[in-house]
């Protein structure tokens, strides 16, 4: 997930001009996959994919690292769904699944390079914000965590 290579396509998008008048289909879907994708287990399974090439399910759990059975299932077949993954079960004794990442998934997984960078560069500022918004909580006796939304 770490590229510098951002893709084309999005990169004018991105530096293009604001449209006026979004369309509300395209904005719903926009709405629906940002999501999807910002759900921590779908971006460390297009980490995982990316890093590690085609894994079997057991594989896939152990780099994306603890996760539940359950939430890896949900997970993979959301993104099978939506065409981010491709799922291949090979007719042998045992089942054999695997799973990799489809030429949609890798162009997802570069257009989220940027967070992963962006996390990068600023964690120790972030990391330093929340100590002090931590300790002015603890001075006026407030709750550290997160408010009401």
């Amino acid at each position: 997930m770490r590229r510098s290579n951002p893709d084309p396509a999005i990169e004018a998008k991105r530096r293009g001009p604001v449209p006026q008048d979004a369309d509300p289909a395209i904005e719903a879907l926009v709405n629906d996959i940002i999501g999807q994708v910002a759900d921590k287990w779908t971006m460390l399974i297009l980490e995982a994919l990316e890093e590690h090439g085609t894994l079997r399910f057991t594989q896939l759990g152990k780099a994306v690292g603890r996760i539940s059975q359950k939430m890896l299932t949900q997970t993979v077949r959301q993104m099978e769904r939506d065409g981010l993954v491709r799922r291949t079960v090979h007719p042998v004794i045992p089942p054999r699944v695997d799973y990799a990442l489809t030429p949609l998934g890798r162009s997802l997984g570069a257009a989220f390079c940027g967070v992963w960078i962006w996390a990068e560069t600023h964690h120790a500022e972030i990391e330093r914000s929340r100590r002090a918004f931590a300790a002015a909580a603890d001075a006026a006796d407030l709750p550290a965590g997160p408010g009401p939304s």
